[in-house]
């Protein structure tokens, strides 16, 4: 190939795609055009309406979704963000003690019902404190990145102009899910007792961690030049090698590989299938195609 090919794409700046974002990485095949976005999440409603990106980093519950609404899209064996959610449930201690269990009847704020940290968080209180997600009135403040989706009974659209935090602070939401970064307010503090401990019993039982985000490429891209496609999946995994990823002796949390993914994807989509995200629950191997099935085989 005498010209790299030039992809738009959508990737986020984390320890795993560094290198790959700061130009430390060069190849002959593939030259990656970052968008300029305020964050990743912020453009994944591109990504999967417009289909503006060849290689597209998205939430796995976003994938998922476009992928039961026909999205020509297919994800790539790359985690780039994994965390345990347990922290990120949170309410305001001086309004008096709140128990996960104690979520029926009352109402929990969240950015938007489909993202992904929201169905990991619902899924761990259906899961490990019995809690009836119907009972919980859901106060959001996005749309759905995938069009097509409608959020179920029990959603309500927070008021034009309130914010998340603010309206825990306030009252007038008792409890909130939040995503990336942990409110700073010492008010405000994780819901779940024990948060990480409890997050290393359910890896412990599930054998799995709660993936945030992978890359994903269009099926057009894979289909007409695959090894363009496989050389995109080596710059990922050349930028985490790099980075001196993963560490000896601390959890991988952005593992590469199908089968180092296919626990963690089995559990992300049972999770979305019982909260009827989406219609069935899919198979790991039909996420991907016979190009980036086979990415990270030994």
């Amino acid at each position: 190939m005498s010209n790299p090919v030039a992809l738009p794409a959508l990737l986020g700046d984390y320890p795993v795609t560094r290198a790959l974002r700061r130009g430390e990485l060069a190849s002959p095949v593939v030259r990656l055009q970052f968008a300029d976005v305020p964050s990743p999440a912020s453009a994944f409603s591109r990504a999967v309406r417009g289909l503006e990106f060849d290689v597209a980093e998205l939430a796995i519950v976003t994938f998922l979704l476009a992928k039961a609404h026909g999205k020509p899209l297919v994800l790539l064996p790359a985690v780039v963000l994994g965390r345990l959610q347990h922290p990120y449930l949170v309410y305001n201690r001086e309004r008096g003690p709140l128990a996960p269990g104690d979520l029926a009847g009352r109402r929990v704020g969240l950015r938007s019902y489909s993202v992904t940290t929201a169905t990991w968080v619902r899924g761990i209180l259906a899961e490990d404190w019995g809690v009836d997600l119907d009972r919980i009135t859901w106060v959001t403040f996005e749309e759905p990145h995938v069009a097509e989706f409608r959020d179920p009974p029990g959603v309500q659209r927070a008021p034009a102009g309130k914010e998340l935090i603010a309206m825990l602070l306030a009252g007038e939401i008792d409890a909130a899910i939040v995503s990336g970064r942990t409110p700073t307010d010492p008010r405000v503090v994780p819901l779940i007792p024990d948060p990480f401990g409890a997050a290393r019993a359910w890896h412990e039982k599930h054998r799995a961690i709660q993936v945030n985000h992978l890359v994903t490429v269009k099926a057009s891209l894979s289909r007409s030049h695959p090894d363009v496609v496989a050389e995109v999946y080596r710059l990922l995994a050349e930028s985490k090698r790099a980075a001196g990823l993963p560490a000896a002796g601390v959890l991988d949390t952005t593992p590469f590989g199908l089968e180092g993914n296919r626990r963690n994807l089995e559990v992300a989509i049972d999770y979305a299938f019982r909260q009827r995200l989406i219609p069935r629950r899919f198979t790991v191997d039909e996420l991907f195609d016979d190009v980036t099935r086979r990415l990270g085989a030994t």
